[in-house]
């Protein structure tokens, strides 16, 4: 972590702007840039006021990024990026992608997604992470050029590694099995949360009902009218009180979120083990197969039912000579089959040895940053309890001076 991009470099997502402009189709398109400020922190140190650096960049090309560093290191839980378009909203919100509160929780979304890789001790070396943060010409094409996506397995071999694989390592089932699991408990939680949102608000804003009521009442009383309006002057301050309250319980929402993402990045590791389990499978019943192949040539004994069998006897045997070029075909295929088979088992350990050593340091993040989200929403639930007991307390005080 000493050398990691976040310790060298400040990242920010300042702002976000709305633009018009013309897509690949030639069709205008609304959609919104997101500036990325970047400061080495070195010069700083040092007491010097290092220059600022800074490029727009759309949501597109976040998701490029993602979609390149999760081909190239497939054995890493690659940090998710925020919503597209807003889920899991109560009444209030808009689930619009234009909306300013949306895009303005998407820009701070994306900010800790740049922080996220650039604190991985892995990911923030990557020349085309740090080519994203500072040129903004050419970049795409640079990505492109990498030839990412001729390595990106299709969704139908994924599918086929899932249901074919014979000995799928026990322990990407079970984390597999767990990040279905968080991601159902995660979204039950969300849609909790959403509700109990939902009730909060009309409660405070009932609150204000009060006030009103409080503030009318006052004007026919000359004796309890000042208590009365001092008691209304407190039930509209905390019925205001809830735009702020529920702005800050977005942003738990949204660290909640962050994790319902993660769990698809932990079953996208799962799934290039599979692939990988898959390809090695396949390739070991090639070699016993050639290898079958050629016994079977070289004694002139057919163990099991083959078309090329039948075929010999229908229109007569190979010659020696036949038999002996087919027999050397074989024996070099089987090299080459085993060197292949040694070298994807290799393969297969590194990568195991490498996710789990990731798995291990996401483990370890997870239990910090839901700790503490949990934590702060407990304050916070706390602190809204306090504010709703000090204004009956102050309502009270305010009816005893009537």
């Amino acid at each position: 972590m000493e050398d990691c991009l976040a310790k060298k470099m400040e990242i920010t997502v300042s702002e976000a702007e709305k633009r018009t402009g013309r897509n690949a189709m030639n069709i205008q398109e609304t959609y919104t840039a997101y500036l990325i400020e970047t400061r080495a922190v070195e010069s700083q140190s040092e007491g010097q006021c290092a220059p600022v650096d800074s490029l727009w960049r759309r949501y597109s090309e976040f998701e490029l990024l993602r979609n390149y560093l999760s081909v190239t290191y497939p054995h890493i839980v690659v940090p998710p990026l925020p919503e597209k378009r807003a889920d899991f909203v109560w009444h209030k919100l808009s689930a619009d992608n234009m909306d300013p509160d949306f895009v303005e929780r998407r820009r701070i979304g994306l900010e800790n997604f740049l922080l996220r890789v650039a604190s991985h001790p892995v990911l923030c070396q990557d020349k085309i992470f740090y080519a994203f943060l500072t040129q903004e010409a050419g970049w795409k094409e640079m990505v492109n050029e990498t030839g990412f996506q001729l390595k990106a397995d299709s969704r139908l071999k994924a599918l086929n590694a899932t249901f074919r694989v014979k000995n799928p390592d026990k322990r990407f089932t079970e984390l597999k099995h767990y990040s279905d699991e968080l991601q159902s408990v995660i979204s039950h939680l969300l849609r909790v949360r959403a509700r109990v949102a939902d009730r909060l608000y009309g409660v405070y804003k009932v609150h204000g009902n009060y006030g009103r009521v409080f503030s009318e009442w006052s004007a026919i009383e000359k004796e309890m009218g000042d208590g009365l309006q001092s008691a209304g002057h407190h039930m509209d301050v905390y019925a205001a009180s809830i735009d702020d309250i529920l702005e800050e319980e977005e942003h738990y929402a949204d660290q909640l979120k962050e994790y319902l993402f993660y769990a698809e990045a932990l079953r996208a590791v799962c799934r290039k083990h599979e692939l990988m389990q898959y390809d090695l499978e396949m390739a070991a019943q090639d070699l016993t197969s050639k290898k079958q192949q050629c016994e079977e040539l070289a004694t002139g004994t057919v163990r099991t039912f083959s078309l090329k069998g039948m075929t010999s006897k229908l229109f007569g045997q190979e010659t020696p000579e036949q038999r002996e070029a087919k027999i050397k075909v074989l024996e070099e295929q089987i090299q080459e089959g085993e060197e292949q088979l040694k070298s994807k088992n290799l393969e297969g350990r590194d990568f195991v040895k490498s996710a789990w050593a990731d798995i291990e340091r996401f483990k370890e993040q997870k239990n910090h940053d839901l700790k503490e989200a949990l934590i702060s929403y407990a304050v916070m639930q706390i602190s809204m309890c306090k504010k709703g007991i000090q204004v009956w307390t102050n309502a009270k005080e305010c009816f005893s001076k009537m």
